[in-house]
């Protein structure tokens, strides 16, 4: 399946904000937007006026390089969003947010999603006790998400969980460290989803 294969930092530069897609390293100051915070490339620092529809686009983009998304995806998702009731914007972040690889990165299986779509692509992960490697796969209230037992030493799993205390798990998930597993106990709301967006203008970029 095609996927952006290039150095994701750029990404994170492009948009003008940290996405958080290297884990750690976002962390520290050896992440770029630290030393370089302005667009790549060599016209990168000229200040240039947006105009209302680039507003719009970099909102959109802005949250499909977080979730890690193609645009046929992407649109595919608000496409559904706008089909429930409710708000459409916060629909949209919600069903993000509910896919298995967003959860397992949020439970602190892993320090990103990508390396979190990884797990589940391979096979590590379980749902409700049986394997589920489909990283677009939506969680729902009462689902168990784990690590299988032959999969918990691998290191950066390890290494993952140690590092969670610095982003918590979030109140609409619940954590059993011990036994390598989590639980869905409601569906997240928009005030729990801490992601820095203005889905309103995503919208307004669809309905254009």
């Amino acid at each position: 399946m095609a996927r952006y294969r290039g150095p994701v930092c750029r990404l994170c530069r492009r948009e003008g904000a940290k996405l958080f897609l290297k884990g750690d390293r976002c962390y520290t100051d050896k992440c770029p937007m630290e030393r370089r915070p302005y667009p790549p490339g060599q016209h990168g620092q000229m200040r240039r006026k947006k105009t209302e529809y680039a507003l719009l686009l970099r909102e959109k983009q802005k949250l499909k390089r977080i979730y890690g998304l193609l645009e046929g995806q992407f649109r595919s998702y608000f496409e559904e969003a706008e089909r429930q009731k409710g708000v459409t914007g916060e629909n949209l972040l919600i069903l993000l947010e509910r896919r298995l690889d967003n959860v397992v990165y949020r439970l602190g299986f892993a320090n990103s999603r990508a390396q979190a779509r990884q797990l589940v692509r391979h096979g590590h992960i379980l749902v409700n006790n049986k394997k589920v490697n489909i990283p677009s796969y939506l969680v729902n209230i009462g689902d168990e998400i784990a690590i299988k037992e032959k999969s918990r030493e691998i290191p950066f799993i390890k290494e993952a969980l140690e590092g969670i205390a610095r982003r918590g798990v979030p109140s609409w998930l619940e954590m059993d460290y011990d036994n390598f597993k989590g639980r869905v106990k409601t569906k997240p709301t928009r005030e729990e989803i801490a992601i820095p967006v203005q889905e309103q203008l995503i919208v307004e970029f669809y309905s254009k």
